[in-house]
């Protein structure tokens, strides 16, 4: 179905942040299939994890015990601090499984109509439950009348979160994402995530956190909240877990880890062997390599060398990131900057209409970061008039 305005070209094979495309032409990734192959392409312990389980076992389905799905709990429970896992098969279902929770969550307190909070600009899937809970309307439109049990209020706003924790009976939870992708690279201020610690154990609500974009070392930690110094109740993953491989995972702890039980919630291949091999592979390299101080770094280096290219360059409004999660924000639309980036051999992405996303692999060398702040410098430049 035409769901996708594909740009013109087609990759035949990647090597680490290069994609050839399928006329041999090299391009810089610097988009990593949307914060997806955090480890680059035909990464060696990500291709040998596959080939290797690949040949012994794919699929069974959850009816069974799945050992490598265990195992991936296991780790993913050491390096969150969170008590359990429920794995799916992408974002939006682990978002979907979130949304679950809270409402069982919120039911069992003997809250009839239980509501979950969520923040203007969000981006949580694209199942009728995460689109609602979406705070933006282009996702929204056409498919009403969409899932009830959703309040909004300003993201980074916490007194917006106190106004509502004062005159609501039925809110049970909040969901939201420690920095806002698809809404900008949003970041928020630096006490609100720990704003909405405090709000939710004194309301008890459950702290949802939507870490799919900035999990897995993206943002400088393991994941994003992290620069906070506290835990959620719930979270999610998904995108940079298995580098490429369809995966999603839900954690809780506390209370939540044992809301949901056998009949309350299930995925056919959520969790199969394959996924977990790669994921597992992923989560090794991210340790053995330090991949989340290696993104606070070369996050840094990009920053700095956008600002200092940039530097008095009217119509850039801001350049802000947190780790490898970067946006540039003009004043004007500049969507038609991917194309020119494509045909330049640079992979970008421009969200929210005039938001240039940059969402590197975490291997790139300090030349491919430079490289990529020298072309995206000199393309802006010439799209503002100043080149």
């Amino acid at each position: 179905m035409n769901t996708y305005r594909q740009l013109p070209v087609g990759f035949a094979k990647g090597e680490g942040a290069w994609l050839w495309d399928t006329d041999g032409k090299r391009y810089l990734d610097a988009l990593s299939g949307i914060a997806v192959c955090g480890l680059g392409h035909a990464h060696p312990a990500v291709t040998e994890a596959l080939c290797r389980q690949a040949g012994e076992l794919v699929h069974t389905s959850n009816l069974y015990r799945i050992p490598l799905q265990e195992k991936l709990g296991e780790e993913l429970t050491r390096v969150s601090g969170m008590d359990r896992v429920f794995f799916g098969n992408s974002g939006a279902e682990a978002n979907e499984a979130a949304i679950k929770l809270a409402r069982l969550y919120g039911h069992r307190k003997g809250i009839e109509n239980p509501a979950i909070l969520v923040m203007e600009h969000s981006f949580h899937g694209r199942t009728l439950a995460t689109l609602s809970a979406t705070g933006n309307r282009k996702v929204q439109a056409g498919f009403e009348p969409l899932v009830q049990g959703f309040v909004r209020v300003p993201y980074g706003d916490i007194d917006s979160v106190e106004a509502v924790a004062s005159n609501s009976t039925n809110v049970v939870a909040v969901l939201v994402e420690p920095v806002q992708g698809e809404g900008g690279i949003n970041i928020p201020p630096a006490d609100y995530l720990a704003g909405l610690r405090k709000i939710c154990d004194r309301q008890d609500w459950l702290l949802m956190f939507d870490e799919i974009q900035t999990g897995m070392g993206r943002s400088g930690r393991m994941f994003s909240h992290q620069h906070s110094g506290m835990v959620p109740d719930v979270m999610t993953l998904a995108k940079g877990l298995a580098n490429g491989v369809p995966i999603g995972a839900c954690l809780s702890r506390g209370e939540a880890a044992t809301t949901l039980g056998p009949g309350t919630h299930g995925s056919t291949f959520g969790g199969n062997p394959l996924s977990c091999a790669s994921a597992l592979a992923v989560i090794e390299t991210i340790e053995k390599e330090d991949l989340p101080a290696r993104a606070a770094a070369l996050g840094a280096r990009i920053l700095s060398g956008l600002a200092d290219a940039l530097a008095g360059t009217s119509g850039v409004e801001e350049i802000r990131g947190q780790g490898l999660l970067i946006g540039i924000e003009l004043d004007r639309p500049c969507g038609e900057l991917v194309s020119l980036a494509l045909d330049e051999g640079l992979l970008i992405n421009v969200t929210v209409d005039r938001v240039i996303r940059l969402l590197p692999p975490l291997i790139i060398t300090d030349e491919q970061a430079d490289l990529l702040t020298e072309k995206l410098s000199g393309l802006l430049k010439n799209f503002l008039g100043q080149g």
